[in-house]
């Protein structure tokens, strides 16, 4: 199949651009056309074609009228259009471009490995996995994926696998040791192209991967990390990643005290009794070794293993301080940028290199990170905390719905990605400090996106196809229990009205939860968690922000979404 490669030159209008994109990938994707878009904008390129992509093409779109870098094509084919053509109309778009030319002879079949991961380890990380298995089927190529999801690697690859393979992909939102594949060719990416355009993701693999393990590439490799706008939030997300077991496993110990042996399960008077010893695993050991964890895996995911001590040491400083969550942020990146520059900067005879991880980098890191957060920034930042916790223990009224609304819908507005997750780490972290009433807002808002589709799938069959009203039951599972990017697909298809109507959904719902008061102990398991005593407070509130939340998405997708062409009620 010949493929179509576009070109939007859009200068300061990078929304529309971003908007154009997708309305080409849409388009292209229903009459089963193989498509890659560059996006040229004040912003930068973004999915820059690679000098393979261009010589497999068979015809090139040239959208709008800034900076298209068109010399590139000269030996092609092309067509100019505006991006006001496109947002009208896609598809016609598509209909006026000339007849390709004959299809080039196929590509060799290329050996691919894979992985891929997001910071939960749920949605993101088999949705990714999926996109890339489907792509390299189109493209007639062989690929092998592991998933590290929640619960670890699954189908890991070999070591043999890894030898056989001309390309690694790397699709991941966290940190992935890449040590096994050192001197393979390798190519690192976030789940999102993965999902959006596997085939491109995966020619993009092919054109531009650089071998892993250079002394060069890894000097490359290290420059754009620290020029990238999405590094550090990608560490701290690695570290939200390895905390949330702690969190989980703590919340619902503590929630089982408490339903054994009612809210003073803790005090000596219940010494010896079953609620006193589940206080104790889950409030004085799991909840306490979660700064230390959330410090420790966001430094190793800068530094590698020798950041990981000086990390959890410096979580662990900083919760004795009072500086809580906040304060283990601050000792992860300290404790990971500190540790990584002393690595770099320290030469040592090549007899005794092996010191550096196992005696010079823990203690010397370990020493700066503990002595920067006692002398310099603990105590500003317990501070900070504190009177954080204190305003959002005293909030009432029109504050408290204004922070459910914003964390409700932050839920919903990417479903999974940055927003979502700065919403939820937020209210994650808060779980330390024992402020309660923003993870309940948090997981109603990311539960309502998906059940409102599911529901609008069934009430409103004619504003959906066939297809997606059949997502809309894996929908519905998905919504229930928590996993927000059940919603994804139905938003990537229409998002200018799909969006708006998740956003709005989940916004009430937050709202309500906070109005009511709802405080949830736990930071995952959705309507699973609920009967659980004590896990959640005002649960008839809180069910009734859910069902609210939820019809209003609903009727909002019926308002908002138009007919689908051609949808059949059964």
């Amino acid at each position: 199949m010949t493929t179509t490669i576009a070109v939007i030159g859009a200068g300061a209008r990078s929304t529309h651009a971003l908007l154009a994109a997708e309305a080409l990938r849409r388009a292209a994707q229903a009459i089963g056309a193989v498509f890659a878009v560059e996006v040229r904008s004040d912003r930068g390129v973004l999915n820059a074609l690679g000098d393979a992509q261009i010589a497999s093409a068979g015809r090139v779109l040239l959208v709008g009228n800034e900076d298209l870098d068109a010399d590139r094509f000269a030996s092609l084919e092309t067509t100019a259009v505006s991006i006001e053509d496109v947002l009208s109309d896609a598809a016609a778009v598509l209909a006026r471009l000339p007849e390709p030319p004959p299809a080039k002879a196929v590509a060799t079949q290329m050996h691919i490995v894979a992985v891929t991961s997001c910071p939960t380890g749920i949605a993101h990380t088999f949705m990714a996995a999926e996109g890339l298995q489907q792509a390299a089927k189109a493209l007639g190529h062989v690929i092998r994926v592991e998933t590290q999801g929640s619960v670890g690697a699954r189908d890991g690859l070999s070591e043999a696998e890894i030898r056989a393979a001309d390309v690694v992909v790397i699709a991941a939102d966290r940190e992935v040791d890449l040590a096994r594949f050192a001197g393979k060719r390798l190519l690192k990416s976030a789940t999102k192209p993965a999902i959006n355009d596997g085939k491109a993701l995966l020619t993009r693999a092919l054109a531009e991967a650089t071998v892993h393990g250079g002394a060069a590439q890894a000097s490359n490799a290290k420059k754009a990390e620290a020029n990238a706008r999405s590094g550090p939030y990608k560490h701290l997300m690695t570290g939200v990643s390895f905390m949330l077991p702690f969190v989980v496993a703590g919340g619902l110990l503590i929630a089982l005290a408490f339903a054994f042996g009612g809210i003073y399960a803790y005090d000596d008077a219940h010494r010896g009794t079953l609620a006193h010893a589940l206080f104790q695993i889950g409030g004085k050991a799991a909840l306490v070794l979660m700064v230390p964890a959330l410090a420790g895996y966001l430094a190793y995911s800068i530094a590698d293993r020798p950041g990981i001590a000086p990390g959890m040491i410096g979580g662990l400083v900083a919760a004795n301080l009072g500086a809580g969550f906040l304060g283990g942020i601050a000792a992860g990146f300290i404790a990971g940028y500190g540790t990584d520059w002393l690595n770099r900067h320290i030469k040592l005879p090549r007899n005794l290199e092996g010191l550096k991880p196992v005696l010079i980098l823990p203690v010397l890191g370990t020493l700066l990170t503990g002595l920067a957060m006692i002398y310099v920034v603990g105590g500003p930042v317990a501070e900070l905390l504190a009177a954080l916790t204190t305003w959002l223990r005293g909030m009432q009224g029109s504050s408290a719905i204004l922070l459910g609304l914003l964390l409700g819908g932050m839920m919903a507005f990417d479903m999974g990605g940055p927003v979502n997750k700065a919403a939820y780490a937020f209210s994650t972290g808060l779980l330390a400090s024992e402020v309660y009433s923003p993870m309940a807002a948090a997981m109603v808002g990311g539960m309502t996106a998906p059940l409102g589709v599911a529901l609008a799938t069934r009430l409103f069959a004619d504003r959906f196809t066939a297809e997606e009203r059949e997502a809309g039951s894996a929908a519905a599972v998905l919504g229930l229990a928590f996993v927000t990017e059940g919603a994804i697909p139905f938003a990537a298809r229409d998002p200018l009205r799909v969006i708006p109507s998740l956003v709005l959904g989940s916004a009430v719902a937050g709202a309500i939860s906070m109005s009511f008061g709802a405080e949830l102990k736990v930071p995952h398991g959705g309507v699973f968690v609920l009967p659980i005593p004590n896990a959640v407070t005002s649960l008839g509130g809180y069910l009734l922000a859910l069902v609210v939340g939820t019809v209003l998405t609903a009727v909002a997708l019926r308002v908002l979404k138009k007919p689908a062409p051609l949808a059949t009620v059964a």
